[in-house]
């Protein structure tokens, strides 16, 4: 189920990261291990998250997936291993809430739709953010994720 999308600016944050490339099939091998990469790195540099939630950003192109699994911080934290630097960066986003398992996520097509009926673009890669209960777990079937679509006026 997804929540009424909404329009709203996203405050630009830094956010380490740490990106692969890999079969969409592949991605419950792939992000988990980021994910504890990420927070290490993080942890290490004497950070926090500034929020508890993981952010996954995926592309597609037919056969595999870059994933890029970041975290916002208070601070910028310097690259490490696989870790970059990195910046959440301010936009006009059209924003939903998903909750329910990863899998359903496909139910996002509405979320497509409400963009266009509504007069928005696409201005960019969509992003989700997965709250969870704790900052090293992947999201789980009772969890709860916002979708961000950068998003341009059409008119």
């Amino acid at each position: 189920m997804i929540d009424k999308p909404q329009i709203t600016t996203r405050r630009p944050s830094p956010a380490p990261s740490s990106a692969s490339r890999s079969p969409s099939s592949d991605m419950p091998k792939v992000v988990p291990p980021a994910i504890n990469e990420l927070m290490s790195a993080v942890k290490v540099a004497g950070h926090r998250p500034r929020e508890r939630l993981v952010r996954l950003r995926a592309f597609d192109d037919a056969t595999k997936m870059d994933f890029d699994v970041g975290v916002p911080v208070t601070d910028p934290v310097k690259p490490t291993g696989r870790i970059q630097a990195g910046q959440l960066p301010a936009a006009r986003v059209a924003r939903t809430i998903h909750h329910g398992p990863y899998e359903d996520c496909r139910r996002l097509a509405e979320f497509d739709a409400w963009i266009a009926k509504n007069g928005h673009n696409p201005a960019g890669h969509a992003s989700g953010t997965f709250y969870s209960p704790a900052p090293r777990r992947v999201p789980i079937s009772n969890e709860v994720a916002h979708a961000d679509e950068p998003a341009a006026s059409s008119g």
